[in-house]
């Protein structure tokens, strides 16, 4: 048992030895500080968590944002996705394919031109004059998906209320209240 043990170990530490190491070549990958790419710079992807991305120059491949802004004031030749923050495309800006926003707002000033689809859901879209879409805009509106969870969060509320209040009713209702005191002597 013991050989079959160290075996493995053997084969999982050589397997670890010979992996090659993941390469990007002009990626730009950040955890809570912000990309910035410069008008004369140019780079593969952004990829960015708690923190944003601000693009005046170009950005060749995707943009994907959690829990923070998407500036475009360049090109992006491929898709921005952003979750829980905003998309703001300054006038005259080019995004290749496809903007994806998920509890965010997107504001795209004038001329802006999208190669493909716009998908807004559970946000606002603002579009300035002129703006260029290749395809399709879908926005679902903020209270579509907050309405419903507010309704069930106040069903819940109410019906623990009324819990409670019965179990406080039978648990007054088993001990007996004190006798009423007696009524004053008269004079």
């Amino acid at each position: 048992m013991r050989t079959h043990l160290l075996r493995f170990a053997v084969f999982i530490t050589v397997l670890a030895g010979l992996a090659l190491p993941a390469h990007a070549s002009k990626d730009m990958v950040q955890f809570g500080s912000r990309i910035v790419v410069e008008p004369d710079q140019s780079i593969h992807d952004a990829v960015c968590f708690f923190c944003s991305v601000d693009d005046r120059g170009t950005v060749e491949g995707d943009i994907v944002v959690f829990f923070g802004n998407v500036n475009i004031d360049g090109k992006a030749n491929h898709d921005i996705v952003n979750f829980f923050g905003h998309v703001n495309a300054a006038d005259d800006a080019t995004i290749g394919k496809n903007i994806v926003n998920f509890f965010g707002h997107v504001r795209l000033g004038d001329n802006v031109s999208v190669g493909q689809d716009m998908v807004v859901m559970f946000g606002g879209l603002s579009v300035g004059q002129g703006v260029h879409n290749g395809g399709d805009r879908v926005v679902q509106p903020g209270f579509i998906f907050w309405a419903p969870l507010l309704i069930i969060f106040t069903v819940v509320i109410l019906v623990v209320r009324e819990v409670r209040a019965s179990r406080r009713r039978a648990m007054y209702g088993a001990y007996p209240y004190p006798p009423a005191p007696p009524p004053p002597p008269q004079q």
